[in-house]
């Protein structure tokens, strides 16, 4: 299981308002600190934590924070138009347009999609796959 991702940011300020449009919808609460931003899921008395949490801290080494090539971060949401809401206001707050909200021939009937970089150019996908809702085909 993954216990927690970290993404490097130049930019904490920057950051803080790409990732609070649309983590606290899905549930994540900041905390904030001189080593940066974490967004962890709310751990109710007596509960084990959910996970994972997301970090986005400067570099420890001091050089600019880069992108992984090939790396991406996945947030479930809960509809179809939660994940157009989130996108929609990802890129208002800052975020790049990586592919719009909408369904992927590549992937299953019911993956529904949106991709964008958050402003250190992290690649971030927004998703539901609620089976409530009509799919691909339907």
């Amino acid at each position: 299981m993954i216990a927690y991702v970290t993404v490097g940011a130049d930019d904490i300020a920057l950051a803080k308002q790409f990732y609070s449009a649309f983590l606290p919808a899905l549930n994540y609460e900041l905390s904030e600190g001189p080593e940066g931003l974490s967004y962890v899921l709310p751990v109710a008395p007596g509960q084990s934590p959910v996970l994972p949490d997301y970090y986005v801290k400067p570099t420890f080494d001091g050089r600019p924070a880069s992108a992984g090539n090939g790396a991406m971060v996945a947030f479930e949401a809960n509809t179809q138009q939660q994940v157009r809401d989130l996108h929609h206001a990802a890129l208002a707050a800052g975020g790049v347009d990586e592919g719009a909200p909408g369904f992927r021939e590549s992937y299953g009937p019911r993956f529904y999609v949106g991709y964008l970089r958050d402003p250190q150019g992290n690649k971030i996908a927004l998703f539901s796959s609620n089976p409530d809702e009509p799919g691909r085909d339907d």
